[in-house]
């Protein structure tokens, strides 16, 4: 399966998802400037990405604390998510994200 994150430059990359992983995890690991400073946990938001538009019905609805999180991001919108909330999985083949700005 593949995930396809553009980053902040606007350059694509299709990366090799791996089931049961969290969209942070293959990005993160993919090299790719994302600071993911709490590791998965839900307690920062430096895992931001902006879910293409097609995908956010299909991904599960946010919980509580990661829309409490998200009040810690940076240019928030509708379409915004934690990359750490969402699970790799085949339903998910093909899903695009972009890199949310980082704050300073």
């Amino acid at each position: 399966m593949k995930i396809i994150v553009t980053d902040r430059e606007g350059k694509v990359h299709e990366l090799k998802g791996r089931d049961g992983w969290r969209v942070m995890e293959v990005i993160r690991d993919a090299n790719l400037p994302m600071t993911a400073e709490c590791g998965g946990a839900c307690a920062c938001a430096t895992c931001h990405v902006y879910v293409d538009d097609a995908w956010l019905p299909k991904l599960p609805p946010q919980e509580k604390q990661e829309i409490e999180m998200l009040d810690f991001g940076v240019a928030v919108q509708e379409n915004s998510r934690l990359s750490c909330q969402i699970i790799v999985s085949d339903e998910f083949d093909g899903l695009k994200v972009t890199l949310a700005p980082e704050s300073l």
